[in-house]
């Protein structure tokens, strides 16, 4: 499987009580981007990352990862390239130790002991997070347990990382470090997020969602200059974009 490109096209899906989450919605990553995904609450942000990796399945339309569509038969080697950090850490880290936690994808690949373990240790390097190996995870602060979270996903080595809401909770210093580690992945990218001060810093792409709809997508700076755009998504420019008032 060719992993060089993320392909959504015509993509549709409503919930089972009749929501309507993601309407004709479509879009190409290349191999290499970062891309910031934004949109109001209620967007869809969370329901397309849900896609990406067969969390969820199209009802409509096509979810490719390189040539092959996501489907059930090919769900596992899709999630060997397809790293997905939910928004809450608690989602991801549910065995005794971190350490654990980290080992649980490649131990369930099949992969030898000591390949797991170096691919362990590795991860947590990564992510400055080796003094929490042999700790419980509802024992450290919600930072750390954002680097673990990380590392669940990076000791299966994929080729894509998605991320949904990943400076949430995060105090500043945990947040730079955050920034930090993910200009250091040199992969594929894709951020959904409501920290547009965070897409500046790591994506040169930003799309916006609105009501499940693409209603915009390009370069970041000319993206977040949009005033009249970012108001009809319900957006407002990054902190840093917004100027401080004048001393009096």
């Amino acid at each position: 499987m060719s992993h060089h490109i993320v392909e959504v096209k015509d993509l549709e899906y409503v919930y089972p009580d009749g929501t309507p989450a993601l309407k004709d919605l479509s879009f190409t990553i290349l191999h290499g981007e970062s891309v910031g995904l934004v949109g109001a609450n209620g967007a869809g942000k969370s329901t397309l990352l849900l896609h990406l990796n067969g969390c969820l399945f199209p009802q409509s339309g096509t979810v490719r990862i390189g040539h092959f569509p996501i489907t059930r038969k090919n769900i596992n080697d899709v999630r060997r390239r397809v790293g997905m950090v939910f928004q809450d850490p608690d989602d991801q880290l549910f065995m005794p130790r971190v350490f654990d936690d980290v080992a649980f994808g490649p131990l369930n690949l099949g992969m030898p002991r000591e390949e797991v373990k170096s691919r362990v240790i590795e991860a947590l390097r990564l992510v400055s997070a080796e003094h929490l190996a042999y700790r419980p995870p509802y024992k450290i602060s919600g930072g750390e347990k954002r680097a673990a979270a990380i590392a669940t996903v990076l000791s299966m080595s994929p080729d894509l990382l998605v991320l949904d809401e990943p400076s949430s909770g995060l105090d500043p210093k945990s947040r730079r470090q955050l920034i930090g580690l993910l200009k250091n992945f040199n992969h594929t990218k894709i951020i959904a997020t409501h920290d547009l001060d965070l897409v500046m810093d790591l994506c040169e792409r930003t799309i916006v969602i609105n009501a499940g709809r693409v209603t915009a997508d390009g370069p970041t700076m000319k993206i977040f200059r949009n005033e009249a755009l970012l108001e009809a998504n319900r957006l407002e420019k990054p902190l840093r974009m917004q100027g401080c008032p004048a001393d009096h």
